[in-house]
């Protein structure tokens, strides 16, 4: 499967964004997908998951009750809503998949990513 992030852009402190990861390929409906960020000077984190039939989501606690994961099978993609940015939600935020039944909040599980779409949040 192929994956394409988009969404990113420049906001100010307290505002909102939607990410989008948009897939390729006729099982998208199999894959569990998740968000991670990389900083600049830092290591990629876990954002958030999702199962592959949606039942399922998980976030890491920085991002928890502001960011909401979400997806449609129907058109191949899993949302990201991002509220209440802060500057420290500032990185390229990729997009993962793996074909499974659960999912996990580990980088190194995912078999897929996307390219990456820069988020920059001013104070």
């Amino acid at each position: 499967v192929q994956l394409q992030a988009s969404g990113g852009g420049l906001v100010q402190a307290g505002g909102s964004l939607r990410l989008s990861c948009a897939a390729s390929g006729h099982t998208f409906s199999s894959y569990a997908v998740g968000w991670f960020r990389q900083a600049p000077g830092k290591e990629r984190e876990f954002v958030a998951a999702i199962s592959r039939s949606g039942s399922n989501t998980y976030y890491a606690d920085s991002v928890k009750g502001r960011f909401t994961i979400s997806r449609d099978n129907t058109k191949n993609t899993v949302y990201l809503q991002m509220n209440s940015l802060k500057p420290e939600d500032t990185a390229v935020y990729y997009c993962a998949a793996r074909s499974s039944v659960v999912v996990k909040s580990t980088n190194s599980w995912y078999d897929y990513w996307g390219q990456g779409t820069q988020v920059t949040v001013s104070s």
